[in-house]
């Protein structure tokens, strides 16, 4: 994720610091480890969620006003809440099993919450310039398939930086604590720079596995070795020029066809393919303004469009919108790591995708 290091070092500041006050609270030796920020959408985050998640809203006051979320995973917060309780580790496992969380539960992880919320405010308020409080709100649990998924629970729609601490305590296996600061209020605590946005993050070979290094080097041999259209030589980025279009790549025509009757109302030139066409021949039929690309599963094969797309717009990055089957959340984090702005869940509703065309390509509402 491009930008907010101010965020970035506060936070990795504060969660460490709150690693381990929480771990004196809880006599175990306990580290929070920041590792990773991305940008997501709510319904990305919960869209491949697969365990259960406990959700603490924190109220950002004085000169940034907002509020953001601390999100655990829904056995770490029995664990942590179980352990400060004293309570048996058989019983512990039997909750973690079966997802029980108790009014005790919540009123102990209460505890463990101020305390890694204290720390945020001392960092916060030793960083910035302005006058900055937090503070601690309720909690929520939420269990895929059980609880209900709302505009505003278990957190408000919209999108939100996702910075990740990896959470680690001897003896236990446990997950991660994610911190969702809507887009808004983490513009507030590290505003961007005035200056033209820098070009697109490129993917460093220690960025990724070995398989996925194969996949970008193959990418990015086949769009260096392709010399029939020499964008950059002729001095005009690719699919920069004439009418205004969206390019939809899918293998099935059912599918693809559904794509296309979901996207007239842009009026825009609307280009077809598959996944294996030639995006430079694409691109060169007009002005690309969008990219969607679908598919049953997000693997390496979708993954590569968006590499070669990303190639070819590193000086004017198009906006990219993968729609996908299955998911999971290694998927999910590698398409967005890889140029995609925002997924969908297939089957894909028309409602759902014209809201997030219109967002990407500053369409009026109505």
């Amino acid at each position: 994720m491009d930008g907010y290091v101010k965020l970035h070092e506060m936070l990795e500041t504060a969660l460490r610091q709150a690693g381990e006050e929480a771990g004196m609270l809880l006599g175990q030796g306990l580290t929070a480890t920041l590792t990773d920020s991305l940008t997501f959408s709510k319904a990305a985050y919960f869209g491949d969620l697969d365990d259960g998640v406990f959700v603490l809203a924190v109220e950002s006051r004085e000169e940034y006003p907002g509020q953001f979320h601390l999100v655990f995973n829904l056995r770490d917060a029995i664990l942590m809440s179980s352990l400060l309780l004293g309570i048996p580790a058989p019983r512990i496992k039997e909750k973690q099993r079966l997802s029980i969380i108790e009014p005790d539960d919540i009123d102990a992880f209460g505890e463990i919450g101020n305390m890694i919320n204290g720390a945020m405010n001392t960092t916060f308020q030793g960083s910035l310039s302005g006058k900055a409080h937090l503070k601690l709100l309720g909690s929520k649990k939420y269990v895929p398939e059980i609880d209900p998924l709302t505009d505003d629970d278990p957190l408000p729609n919209g999108d939100y930086l996702m910075f990740r601490s990896r959470l680690e305590m001897e003896g236990q296996e446990m997950h991660h604590l994610d911190v969702l600061i809507p887009v808004d209020l983490g513009n507030q605590y590290d505003p961007p720079p005035e200056a033209p946005a820098a070009a697109p993050e490129t993917i460093a070979a220690s960025d990724v596995s070995a398989a996925d290094s194969s996949v970008v080097g193959e990418v990015a041999a086949q769009v260096a070795g392709d010399d029939e259209v020499p964008a950059r030589k002729a001095g005009v980025v690719a699919g920069t020029v004439g009418e205004e279009m969206i390019a939809v790549f899918e293998d099935s025509d059912e599918e693809r066809s559904q794509l296309l009757a979901s996207l007239e109302f842009t009026h825009f030139k609307l280009v077809e393919s598959t996944l294996n066409a030639d995006v430079k021949e694409i691109f060169s039929q007009g002005n690309v303004r969008l990219v969607v690309i679908g598919s049953q599963d997000a693997d390496d094969r979708e993954l590569a469009v968006c590499i070669k797309i990303n190639a070819l717009r590193q000086d004017q990055p198009v906006p990219i919108i993968m729609c996908a089957q299955r998911w999971t959340r290694t998927a999910v984090l590698k398409a967005l790591k890889y140029g995609a702005q925002d997924i969908i869940i297939k089957p894909c509703d028309p409602d759902e995708l014209a809201s997030k065309v219109k967002r990407l390509c500053r369409l009026p509402s109505v």
